[in-house]
């Protein structure tokens, strides 16, 4: 068989296979010759042999026998001017330069994570401590226990500092382990690259070949129908060696608009876990671990009793505010040559608490509060002395004490026209059983959370 006989039979091939399945798969396959009724072609990397083998063969086989009765089966090899190299997909880094038999995800990964991001400085609390525990259980590097693990939850909850985490701890584990961190935005970013460069293969056998694909806010590929596409590809091309795959998002797989049901389908398969607002101990937490770091750039600097307790119960959204803030009450504190007590606290994050402030209303700690009780709410509100409502009315008193501005004649006279002391009497009582009552203080919690989210 001549490479002119074998364009011949690759024609007919084009009308079984398609258009995109030919120009990425069977066009560029070199004839090299037919030997003891093996067929040897020429490819530009193993990847696209494997590939076209597993799914390809069959069919080339068939068109090849209707020609050649001598022909027992196929044989790829990489075509000996084909070189092995970092691709144009990758960040131009030092590894660029480096031998044809160093892989460049690994130097891509390395580059993309931050060295802050450890399991030794996450502060783990309630709210996390499930995905701290599955994130170090999947950084140890053993067999596959949950693929994919999905990990979400709002801005600033600790979702990227994981995904470094895990990343760093396989790296330092296992050296020469395969591992890809990048964004979403990044991988379609790449996907649209090796289109237009027409490096689709180089784009495959990058992301294929990894040993751990780590994808962090995988939300922004929902409504790119083409990356969807690819990205589901990869995933069971992995998952189907089973090699590990991490994600991340900013709200659950289910609850993601314009992502396609198989994504959604994929991504739900393996261990989905919430990251929770932060509560006001992990928070103060978070702080003290902060402020040792802080007092390595600043050792003449100390912070002052309650400015931690007023900046975790202020700032209560987003741990990168959080933290943003006391990077700058520190720099701020040196630049004056003041110390760090809450009035400068005040002075020097004026614009972080206006608007870190949560305008949380009366009327809604009052619905709320009834809807956790399960009471109507004229009746919480209303004259009725019965336990069943006096003590979720005390619960919504000390709530609207705690969560708003309001003084406690507007409180009293927002539950029926009572009396200030009335309210006085009721924070005080909730304030009594929250340190005896469990269950006082687990509604408190929960109802807290619920409003500030």
């Amino acid at each position: 068989m001549t490479q002119q006989e074998w364009g011949q039979l690759r024609k007919r091939l084009l009308k079984t296979v398609g258009q995109n399945n030919y120009t990425t798969w069977i066009e560029p396959l070199k004839f090299r010759e037919l030997t003891d009724g093996i067929v040897t072609f020429d490819v530009p990397t193993n990847f696209m042999g494997n590939y076209v083998s597993q799914n390809f063969s069959d069919l080339i086989l068939h068109e090849l026998k209707s020609e050649y009765d001598d022909v027992r089966r196929l044989s790829f090899a990489v075509a000996a001017n084909a070189q092995a190299r970092p691709t144009a997909l990758d960040a131009p880094t030092p590894a660029a330069t480096a031998p044809a038999a160093q892989t460049s995800t690994s130097a891509l990964a390395a580059a993309a994570l931050d060295k802050r991001f450890t399991f030794d400085s996450f502060v783990v609390g309630k709210p996390n401590e499930l995905a701290h525990a599955a994130a170090r259980r999947v950084a140890e590097g053993g067999p596959v226990t949950f693929n994919p693990l999905f990990l979400y939850g709002g801005v600033g909850l600790g979702k990227t500092h994981l995904m470094h985490a895990i990343a760093w701890e396989l790296r330092a584990r296992q050296p020469g382990m395969n591992v890809l961190y990048l964004s979403a935005e990044q991988f379609m970013y790449r996907f649209v690259q090796a289109l237009r460069d027409r490096k689709m293969m180089d784009f495959k056998e990058l992301f294929r070949s990894v040993d751990v694909l780590m994808v962090d806010d995988v939300q922004f590929i929902a409504g790119k129908d083409s990356t969807q596409e690819e990205f589901f590809h990869t995933f069971n091309a992995l998952v189907d060696q089973n090699k590990q795959i991490i994600i991340s998002a900013d709200r659950a797989p289910g609850e993601i608009k314009d992502l396609e049901e198989r994504v959604k389908s994929r991504l739900q398969c393996g261990l989905i876990v919430d990251l929770h607002p932060t509560d006001y101990e992990l928070r103060l937490g978070i702080l003290q671990s902060k402020v040792e770091q802080q007092q390595l750039v600043y050792p003449d600097l100390k912070v002052e009793d309650g400015v931690l307790e007023f900046l975790a119960l202020r700032i209560s959204n987003n741990v990168r505010v959080l933290e943003g803030a006391l990077t700058r009450l520190f720099a701020f504190a040196s630049l004056v040559g003041r110390k760090i007590d809450l009035d400068l606290t005040q002075d020097c994050l004026a614009d972080v608490l206006r608007a870190s402030e949560r305008k949380i209303t009366v009327e809604e700690i009052q619905r709320k509060v009834s809807e956790h009780y399960n009471i109507r709410l004229s009746d919480m509100i209303g004259p009725k002395r019965l336990r069943s409502y006096a003590r979720p009315r005390q619960v919504a008193m000390y709530l609207c004490k705690h969560l708003t501005s309001r003084s406690l004649p507007e409180i009293g006279r927002r539950f029926g026209g009572r009396d200030h002391t009335t309210v006085m009497h009721g924070v005080k009582r909730i304030d009594e059983l929250r340190q005896q009552d469990g269950q006082i203080a687990e509604d408190l919690e929960l109802l807290r959370r619920a409003l500030e989210a």
